[in-house]
């Protein structure tokens, strides 16, 4: 198998596993130093340093009842990036966002996420 192949199932793997909310799985992906970056100003944002940080943040997105649309894989020389569409509602308030989760890999296995969104406005209205 390629490094672009394992790199493509890793970020099919890793969505699949946040739709079903397999946090277990998930850890499984990760390094233990893994990161991950939010941009905006709510109760996601922010770097959650280590791979049990990583999780509970997964673990606390999810529990706002969002679609995790995957739109496309993307691949780099050494990284993948996953492009989302992401829906859910809560009462009068509704997500509507584009993004891409840019991971880092390292030794097979996630080392870093950093999220860019399309409406950092309207994710700071719903993560609150």
């Amino acid at each position: 198998m390629s490094q672009y192949e394992a790199a493509q199932q890793l970020g099919t793997r890793f969505h699949a596993l946040l739709t079903v909310g397999d946090w277990d799985g998930i850890r499984e992906l990760l390094t233990d130093d893994a990161s991950w970056t939010l941009p905006g100003d709510n109760t996601v944002s922010g770097t959650a340093e280590g791979a049990d940080a990583v999780v509970e943040r997964a673990k606390k997105i999810a529990s706002y009842g969002l679609h995790f649309e995957l739109l496309h894989i993307l691949v780099s020389r050494e990284n993948m990036a996953l492009s989302l569409h992401n829906t859910a509602r809560r009462g009068d308030v509704r997500l509507d966002e584009h993004l891409s989760t840019v991971c880092r890999l390292r030794d097979g296995k996630i080392a870093s996420i950093e999220t860019y969104l399309s409406d950092v406005a309207g994710m700071d209205a719903f993560f609150v």
